[in-house]
């Protein structure tokens, strides 16, 4: 398996898992896509919104497309470059 993100690293050591075998990653990986579900749900804009409205949707999605990758990478269903 390759080094995992530092995102990653991250998650798995705040799980006590800093190498862990997959299951463990697989079990923080559904607990991030828990998290991503419960507090930055998926949500479709309206046809119609204010700018700064539109804004805290962008973000709360991006927040979202974040722990969902993360996650991702967890369970080894992608590879991940970071890029900020």
């Amino acid at each position: 398996m390759t080094e995992p993100s530092p995102a990653a690293q991250v998650v798995l050591k705040a799980g006590g898992v800093d190498q862990g075998w997959p299951i463990h990653r697989k079990a923080i990986a559904a607990a991030l896509e828990a998290v991503a579900d419960e507090v930055v749900p998926y949500e479709k804009a309206p046809n119609l919104m204010r700018s700064h409205e539109l804004e805290r949707l962008v973000q709360r999605q991006h927040t979202r497309a974040q722990l969902l990758a993360i996650a991702a990478e967890l369970r080894g269903d992608t590879t991940t470059t970071e890029t900020q």
